[in-house]
């Protein structure tokens, strides 16, 4: 009888004192967490780490951003890749390829190209020699190259 099930009302204690729920203290925990990964994300571009993909939820419908490791291609465009089938900045790119990126003091409009074979395999093999061995998952996930979008005024 140590305390309530997680997601219960408050109860009150031996003591009469109201306790909060146990979902309410991890919720505040969950978010905070988020918050400071994003904060960290947004560094990292900034020191033109990572790239920051702004794209639009594929569940949601509002603006979603991800900073995902990036590999730099010879005309311009940027090789992305995902640790897993299911993550969420891939998932929001195959359902709609359209999105800003923003590496270091600049943001552009791109487009995502999925990658197949052995594009997919040399995006793989850049993000490891660049990332180091942690980035030896990311062949279990799409790869994309996060193409420059032609200025429409232009």
């Amino acid at each position: 009888m140590g305390g309530a099930e997680p997601g219960a009302a408050p109860a009150e204690s031996d003591a009469g004192v109201t306790e909060p729920a146990p979902r309410a203290a991890e919720s505040v925990t969950e978010a905070d967490g988020r918050a400071a990964e994003r904060a960290m994300g947004e560094q990292l571009a900034r020191w033109g780490r990572v790239c920051l993909i702004h794209t639009v939820g594929l569940v949601s419908g509002r603006p979603a951003q991800a900073a995902v490791g990036f590999v730099d291609a010879p005309d311009g465009a940027l090789l992305v890749a995902a640790g897993f089938e299911s993550a969420a900045w891939a998932l929001n790119l195959a359902a709609n390829p359209r999105c800003r990126v923003t590496v270091g003091d600049r943001t552009d409009d791109r487009v995502a190209v999925r990658l197949e074979g052995a594009d997919h395999n040399r995006a793989i093999t850049e993000l490891i020699l660049r990332y180091g061995t942690p980035a030896e998952r990311l062949g279990a996930g799409p790869a994309f190259r996060l193409e420059q979008r032609p200025d429409p005024g232009g």
